[in-house]
């Protein structure tokens, strides 16, 4: 199936704009985080590499919309079951849940996609 060009850039759009959302709401803060707590380093990087394994094709890293989608998907699902995204300072980043670390190795991912 062909997806016309303005589709594309309509997509890759959207991406992006899901992408700096979630960014801004966790990504940011917790990637910050991540850099002065070396066991939440570790955690976020784990999560990154199942990520690129689940969504990458060939050995190639995911795109800017798989990686949009999962991230979507991803908070979808844990919001039904009452998730909240984190309102921490650093030291409550050291507890943070599984949701939120897989959705801050995708905001990593993402920033080294070129789309």
């Amino acid at each position: 199936m062909n997806i016309p060009a303005s589709n594309l850039g309509a997509d890759r759009m959207t991406a992006q704009m899901l992408l700096d959302r979630l960014h801004r709401r966790i990504g940011a803060a917790g990637l910050a985080a991540a850099a002065a707590i070396p066991s939440l380093s570790a955690q976020v990087d784990q999560h990154a590499a199942e990520v690129r394994d689940l969504l990458g094709v060939c050995g190639r890293r995911p795109t800017l919309a798989a990686l949009a989608s999962y991230a979507d998907g991803l908070q979808d699902g844990a919001t039904d079951r009452g998730w909240q995204a984190p309102q921490h300072d650093l030291a409550g980043w050291v507890d943070a849940d599984g949701v939120t670390v897989r959705l801050m190795a995708v905001c990593g991912l993402a920033g080294s996609v070129i789309a």
